[in-house]
């Protein structure tokens, strides 16, 4: 499933499921609407959205590889963390919040 985030505030981010779903959820969205198909971020929800997925990336701690192991290195070189995942995401919504604008999204 892919999902779509849009805004006045940005262009659109696009993003498979299985990575906006926790996302979401971190964001303060209950797992059934996380889950689902379409929502809403109102420019009420923006701040605590922007304050939830900020903490817990404050709070991730990126895998440790032993880059002189090949197996290692090539499993560092294909990691993406989820503040890179994280980030186009969060940028919409700051900016949705200084222009006080939706972010909605669907799949």
């Amino acid at each position: 499933m892919i999902v779509t985030f849009r805004s006045k505030a940005a262009g659109a981010v696009i993003m498979l499921g299985e990575h906006a779903k926790p996302l979401l959820e971190l964001a303060g969205k209950p797992s059934d609407i996380a889950g689902g198909t379409r929502g809403v971020f109102t420019p009420e929800q923006l701040g605590e959205a922007i304050r939830r997925i900020e903490a817990a990336l404050g709070n991730e701690r990126d895998p440790q590889f032993d880059e002189t192991d090949p197996v290692e290195k090539e499993k560092a070189a294909r990691y993406v963390g989820l503040k890179q995942r994280a980030f186009p995401l969060l940028d919409m919504l700051r900016k949705a919040h200084e222009q006080q604008v939706n972010v909605t999204w669907e799949s």
